[in-house]
């Protein structure tokens, strides 16, 4: 069992490795879901995550022996990071084995770090499996990515500082993957503010510590697929489901079009570049899922270590998702000044237009029709039922894509 003890202990090893995050009041999100919404930024910690926080807490408390032996662990990239950089730090040899579809940002800067990368499997559970059959054949000291106390404490460091930012604090959200971030911040949180609400958030396509909770033991899924890659785990932790089950009040799921909204909302109001694991806590106070008003609620942005190319399209699905992006496919008359009459509902409706295709030849168009492709920059929803009614009353059927 955890004490505080251990908490301040985790404190002390990182205090001359990690910086103390800010937390600020966001006045867009606070009005939005009628809380006061303060964003601790683990964003902007070192490595792009909180990770690192229990990483390199676990490498400190090592034995000379163990260290001697190297590390090894499985990550889909943020741990990854943490625990390469705690072990240059010290000098210790490193090994990471990542998923095969770990974002490449997340794979070069673990390399960076110096560890020596292994791609293998389809998700997390698959490397992490991997990883303990390489660790039992070489000796290697395993350094558990949430499964494991001192990892824990190091997460729950994140209490103590929030605790000395916002003493009045009524709510923490933490997102939950494995479930060592979730449970060392409430654990923390409540050993210092027994009254404190501690809401723990998944993505509801990797939901596996909400079905271990009803279950009433840990439960393994089946399948998991989520945009926010550093929480698709299949199976919580032995430890951590029972920390969970003991200190965290509540836990709720989004879906990825909620948290692809905000990560576009992060971007645009806060400036501020979040990955899909970090945003789920605010996209489930945006979506209504933290009970109460007029409370102040710190939502952890666990990390911001977010592919570029994934980046693009999260952008993109959550322009759709707010009403700002419309792509509709019609066909029409070959004939001149169709084209016009379309382009004049785009321009009276002020939608401004990105691209537009016309194809006279394809195995759907008929002779005397041309098929016409647009892509549209548009305000909100209602805008977009507004332009398509338009369109329908001229004459034009369409396909929205």
């Amino acid at each position: 069992m955890l004490t505080l003890k251990d908490f301040q202990t985790a404190r002390q090893n990182l205090a001359s490795v990690i910086h103390t995050t800010s937390l600020e009041r966001s006045s867009t999100f606070s009005q939005l879901s009628d809380n006061e919404v303060f964003l601790k930024m683990e964003n902007l910690q070192k490595t792009g995550s909180f990770k690192i926080r229990g990483a390199y807490n676990k490498i400190a408390t090592l034995s000379p022996e163990e260290r001697k032996r190297g590390v090894i662990a499985a990550s889909a990239g943020n741990h990854a990071q943490g625990v390469a950089y705690g072990a240059k730090r010290m000098g210790i040899p490193c090994t990471i084995v990542m998923p095969e579809g770990a974002p490449l940002t997340k794979v070069e800067a673990t390399t960076g770090y110096g560890a020596k990368v292994v791609l293998h499997g389809p998700n997390y559970d698959a490397a992490y499996q991997y990883a303990l059959q390489l660790q039992e054949a070489n000796g290697m000291t395993f350094v558990h990515a949430f499964n494991d106390a001192a990892v824990i404490a190091g997460q729950g460091t994140i209490s103590l500082e929030i605790m000395e930012q916002l003493p009045d604090v009524d709510v923490i959200v933490t997102p939950i993957g494995g479930g060592g971030l979730a449970a060392g911040v409430a654990m923390a949180a409540k050993l210092l503010k027994p009254d404190i609400q501690v809401i723990g958030v998944e993505a509801s396509g990797a939901a596996s510590m909400l079905a271990s909770l009803r279950a009433g033991q840990v439960h393994t899924l089946e399948y998991v697929e989520t945009i926010a890659d550093g929480i698709q785990v299949k199976r919580p932790g032995d430890l951590t489901f029972d920390l969970v089950r003991q200190y965290v009040d509540d836990v709720v799921t989004v879906d990825d079009d909620q948290i692809t909204k905000a990560i576009l909302l992060l971007m645009e109001r806060s400036k501020l570049v979040v990955e899909g694991a970090g945003a789920v806590g605010l996209a489930a106070v945006l979506d209504q899922k933290i009970a109460g008003k007029g409370k102040k609620v710190t939502v952890l942005l666990s990390g911001g270590n977010v592919d570029v190319n994934l980046l693009s399209k999260i952008i993109e699905r959550g322009l759709v998702e707010a009403g700002r992006y419309l792509r509709l496919v019609t066909t029409v008359p070959d004939r001149p000044g169709v084209l016009l009459t379309m382009a004049k509902i785009f321009a009276e409706e002020k939608s401004n237009v990105i691209s537009i295709h016309h194809h006279r030849m394809g195995e759907r168009i008929v002779l005397g029709q041309a098929e016409v492709e647009v892509n549209l920059e548009t305000r909100d929803r209602k805008h977009i039922q507004r332009i398509l009614k338009r369109l329908g009353d001229a004459g034009f059927t369409y396909t929205i894509r």
